[in-house]
């Protein structure tokens, strides 16, 4: 049975896709902010900050009052990951119920933030598994207004590159990453579809479960992928030369749809169309460790935030107001609901979550763009972007100018990086930058610096007057994945940082070091 029937059999509806269509995001939000302090009432974090009686006000009041929102910002702190595990989270670590959420926490996401050493413990509940599960089927579901898909597309499977879903048992919960918990948890109906399978999903050795993948390959009728570009990029690449083919699609003709999430995918856009027969549909997805919170929903759209399915959003604008120059959040910053927000400015993003996140500040960064349809863009990370001397290079800038670079000297850049050095008695910024191509890392660099003046006014500016200089380095790709190998990050969920810091950027430098030498 093809798989939009396979949905449609099992009862899932369209009722909530539709109902975000039919009411203002900010009816949206109360709404779901009410089931959320509802569920997490007799909690200890519930009863702690008076959920009863925000229950009570947002019951008692109009429903266009915004009494409550005040309320629930008075009475709330924001939390960063630090605060929130020391205080409450650690609680549901030893197997402790009821601490943040309802019930106990079964599963933990591992997620180290990307220019930080030491692991996150996220936790996962049933509802957020519940949340992500119904999301990813609104996605699917979201197809239909797609024009050209082939025939055969929905009878075909869905190959999900993720982490494995053997996971490991601390005595009270089980750890590993995000898509391995939510790939150990597919419902039934759904494992038809789902390829690698139960076995292979299973497999820790990352290496020996992509040399499964590719002798399997040509068994299997694959339409959809998901996956990280960096690591669905190597899988295709090890499958077209195991066969000894010119293309993906001579093994998999009906393969159409690319769901990516977590990099921006530009940078990967042309080698990655070195490897197809014929185009495929890229689909971006905000698929993040605390829950599942956008996806682009149309065509010629961008990601479109999920606005009554288990998280409650607020925006903390993105600027020296509430942010340090290192990125660090100072105490009350003003935060808004997403009604209040405006076109064309970033935002850090705050969440309150069916897993037991309460204003938990994620890291992200977005902006935006469409604000009848919710439509967000990621911009970058509150830490993960360079202000050494009032430059505000973020990460979307840096992504940009890779990509325009790589277009106009005809190369392909698949991986980068970027430190901020003291240089002299100023600054410098330092560029890892990776490529297969020869080139001129002079010319490079000269290019780099005109995209980033033209993109970014406070770097132009800042490069006369004290970032006085960059570097660059080029290097080979497998450099950047040799590395997130010998870190345990390979695969998964796991991208390489685009900002490197501290004791991360000491290792990096050290690595290639030791790495050339040989």
């Amino acid at each position: 049975m093809p798989i939009l029937g396979k949905l449609l059999k099992e009862g899932i509806k369209l009722r909530k896709s539709k109902e975000q269509e039919q009411y203002p995001p900010f009816t949206l939000q109360k709404k779901e902010l009410l089931k959320l302090i509802t569920t997490a009432r007799n909690t200890a974090f519930g009863q702690h900050y008076h959920f009863e009686e925000l229950i009570q006000l947002i019951q008692n009041t109009p429903s266009h009052s915004r009494e409550f929102y005040q309320y629930y910002q008075a009475q709330v702190p924001v939390f960063t990951y630090n605060n929130m595990f020391k205080e409450w989270w650690h609680r549901a670590k030893t197997g402790e119920k009821d601490v943040a959420w309802k019930g106990s926490v079964k599963y933990f996401a591992l997620s180290s933030g990307t220019s930080e050493a030491s692991s996150k413990y996220i936790p996962v509940t049933k509802a957020m598994i519940k949340q992500i599960q119904k999301t990813s089927i609104r996605q699917i579901l979201s197809l239909s207004s797609y024009e050209g898909l082939p025939s055969g597309l929905f009878q075909s499977g869905m190959l999900m590159l993720g982490g494995s879903t053997h996971l490991n048992y601390s005595g009270t919960y089980f750890e590993g990453d995000l898509s391995g918990i939510t790939a150990s948890q597919i419902p039934f109906w759904f494992q038809h579809f789902y390829k690698p399978g139960k076995r292979i999903a299973k497999n820790t050795n990352w290496d020996d479960k992509l040399e499964e993948i590719v002798r399997n390959a040509s068994k299997w009728n694959i339409g959809f992928v998901v996956g990280v570009p960096a690591w669905i990029q190597i899988l295709l690449e090890k499958i077209i030369a195991y066969y000894q083919v010119d293309h993906i699609h001579e093994i998999w003709p009906n393969l159409s749809i690319y769901a990516h999430g977590g990099v921006a995918f530009e940078p990967y856009k042309k080698s990655f169309s070195k490897l197809l027969g014929k185009p495929l549909i890229y689909i971006e997805t905000y698929l993040a460790s605390e829950g599942f919170i956008g996806f682009q929903k149309r065509p010629e759209g961008e990601l479109q935030l999920v606005l009554n399915n288990g998280i409650f959003m607020e925006f903390i604008p993105f600027d020296n107001r509430n942010f340090t120059e290192g990125g660090e959040l100072i105490a009350n910053p003003e935060t808004l609901m997403i009604d209040e927000i405006e076109e064309g400015k970033d935002y850090a993003l705050l969440l309150s979550t069916c897993a037991g996140a309460w204003r938990y500040l994620i890291g992200d960064t977005v902006r935006l763009i469409d604000r009848e349809r919710s439509e967000i863009i990621i911009t970058g990370r509150t830490k993960h972007f360079l202000s050494l001397c009032g430059e505000h290079l973020s990460i979307d800038n840096m992504n940009r100018a890779i990509d325009l670079i790589a277009h106009e000297m005809n190369i392909e850049i698949k991986e980068f990086t970027v430190a901020g050095v003291k240089h002299e008695t100023l600054f410098a910024h330092k560029w890892f930058i990776g490529t297969d191509n020869v080139v001129n890392a002079e010319a490079l660099k000269q290019r780099l610096d005109a995209q980033l003046k033209a993109l970014n006014d406070d770097y132009r500016v800042e490069r006369s007057a004290a970032l006085k200089e960059i570097f660059v380095n080029v290097l080979p790709t497998d450099l950047f994945y040799k590395w997130m190998r010998a870190k345990g990050k390979e695969g998964g969920q796991h991208k390489f940082p685009r900002v490197l810091k501290g004791e991360v950027l000491a290792d990096w430098e050290k690595f290639i070091l030791e790495e050339i030498i040989e």
